[in-house]
């Protein structure tokens, strides 16, 4: 396995306020036998505050396994809800997919075959990109699509409407910010008419973003005649990755995933970065402190046999759109 980071802006091109020294990256886990593979973008979840490292490494293995190359990509978030996001990993996510497709070749992934994957927020991250990739421009690859040729959206954010998970809304826009501006990236308002083929999936006793979210999507898509599956589990916790032992049983020291966190963290330490809210931040900072023991594991990680089949439905479904053996 091939394992290298890949920083997504030079310099002078990345102005997060609270990025703190952290640079956006891909994470790659490729095949080394010079053979074509297709290409998996796994976005990790966290409700735009953090990137989740139990939605990383994990799962790029699990699909590096089944012939896939792989890599996970650490973007930009608003730990705190002090500095409203925007469209920032709108940005890095759709710089991370031209790169992708301008070295394809010396890369070794087959064209036409790549696959933005993303949890929760993240899978809103990877909608967003498959509705709006067309007005993110990038003046280093200029004519380069970003455009997904599958999307894979698990336990998604979706909705800022009723059935919204406010607080990935007030990561991206800010706490206060206005219902027509959260309605800008609703994505079940937005469906493109050459939106990429779907496959969603989410549990019915999700307790953090409702399962509406996964069937109001669906409904967009199936209005607009694209191609999807969806499958609805019974049950299972938000949060659930790839549901294996492997994944139950991963400790998270250092996780590169949580590189800004650690950063924005360090910073209110040394009282260089006063935050909003006081008692938010220490408890931040005992959460992810805690995640730097070496026998850590997350006791929120229970594997689950009925939902982990997704990643064997996911993978049908992608072989077969792509034709793949």
């Amino acid at each position: 396995m091939r394992t290298e980071r890949i920083n997504l802006w030079k310099d002078g091109e990345y102005h997060y306020p609270h990025a703190f020294g952290f640079q956006p990256n891909l994470r790659t886990y490729f095949h080394e036998d010079q053979q074509l593979h297709p290409f998996i973008l796994i976005v990790p979840g966290g409700g735009y505050t953090h990137c989740a490292e139990g939605e990383g490494e994990v799962v790029a293995k699990t699909f590096f396994r089944r012939g896939y190359h792989a890599a996970v990509l650490t973007y930009t978030v608003n730990l705190l809800y002090m500095e409203p996001l925007g469209t920032q990993p709108l940005q890095d996510i759709a710089r991370a997919v031209r790169y992708i497709r301008f070295h394809q070749e010396s890369l070794f992934i087959e064209s036409i075959q790549l696959t933005v994957l993303g949890f929760s927020a993240g899978a809103h991250l990877g909608g967003s990109l498959a509705e709006f990739h067309s007005s993110v421009s990038d003046n280093r690859y200029p004519t380069i699509s970003a455009r997904p040729d599958r999307l894979v959206l698990c336990y998604p954010v979706i909705s800022s409407g009723a059935y919204s998970h406010q607080r990935s809304f007030d990561a991206l826009f800010g706490v206060h910010s206005s219902k027509e501006l959260r309605e800008t990236m609703s994505l079940e308002k937005h469906v493109p008419d050459d939106m990429c083929p779907v496959f969603l999936w989410q549990t019915m006793e999700d307790a953090s973003v409702p399962v509406e979210n996964s069937y109001l999507m669906a409904m967009a898509l199936r209005q607009k005649q694209i191609p999807f599956e969806h499958h609805v589990f019974q049950h299972g916790r938000h949060g659930s990755s790839v549901a294996t032992e492997e994944w139950a049983n991963q400790h998270s020291t250092d996780a590169y995933t949580l590189e800004q966190v650690y950063a924005v963290l360090e910073q209110v330490k040394a009282n260089t970065l006063i935050p909003a809210d006081k008692a938010y931040a220490e408890e931040q900072i005992q959460k992810f402190d805690e995640r730097r023991n070496p026998d850590y594991t997350d006791p929120k990680h229970v594997p689950n046999k009925e939902i982990a089949v997704w990643v064997d439905l996911c993978d049908a479904w992608l072989k077969r759109n792509h034709n793949l053996k």
